[in-house]
């Protein structure tokens, strides 16, 4: 599956951003569907994921309430919606898919998925 994530920008703190992730390939609705983002020097960092009905939806402690992951099968998308934006939130954000996810205290370790787009930046403004 190749997967390319758009929809980045700059915001205003408080401010909102819709992140998609567009798939190709007929397995799309197979996979687990995760994204994740990074700041420069830091390690990735896990942010949202769905499982592959979009039943089951897991989120970082710091995006709770603030942010909604969803997919549509049908379109080979998967969306992040981002409200209340703060400036801790800027990072590339990256998708990435994945048969199976293991999630461990609440929490999904990024190495677990094993095809990547690349990344999308989101900059949030003080």
């Amino acid at each position: 599956v190749q997967l390319q994530a758009s929809g980045g920008g700059l915001v205003q703190a408080g401010g909102s951003l819709r992140l998609s992730c567009a798939a190709s390939g007929r397995t799309f609705s197979s996979y687990a569907i995760g994204w994740i983002r990074q700041t420069p020097g830091k390690e990735r960092v896990f942010v949202a994921a769905i499982n592959w009905s979009g039943g089951s939806t897991y989120y970082a402690d710091s995006v709770k309430g603030r942010f909604t992951i969803s997919r549509d099968n049908a379109k080979n998308a998967v969306y992040l919606q981002m409200n209340s934006l703060k400036p801790e939130d800027t990072a590339a954000y990256y998708c990435a898919a994945s048969i199976r996810i293991r999630v461990v205290a609440g929490t999904i370790d990024p190495e677990e998925f094993e095809y990547w787009g690349q990344g999308t930046l989101v900059t949030v403004s003080s």
